[in-house]
């Protein structure tokens, strides 16, 4: 089953499964950065403790979308 499709350099969703995880990703990355920017001092506090968990987020969602879009043609 076709979850993504190649766009680019990114994948785009193109079935329910795959607008699901792109929402539950970037609702859980919303989330951290929400509640560990209530608790910076600056910008950068805030960008250092956001990385650690939105980078993993969204490198798992790109490997998600690699195994579930059609191989190119070559």
């Amino acid at each position: 089953m076709v979850w993504f499709r190649r766009w680019g350099w990114i994948y785009r969703p193109v079935s329910v499964a795959g607008w699901l995880a792109t929402a539950l990703t970037l609702a859980f990355c919303a989330q951290v950065a929400v509640f560990v920017d209530s608790r910076s001092h600056s910008v950068s506090d805030t960008f250092y403790r956001v990385f650690p968990y939105a980078i993993p987020a969204l490198l798992l969602l790109d490997w998600l979308a690699s195994r579930t879009s059609p191989r190119a043609e070559t």
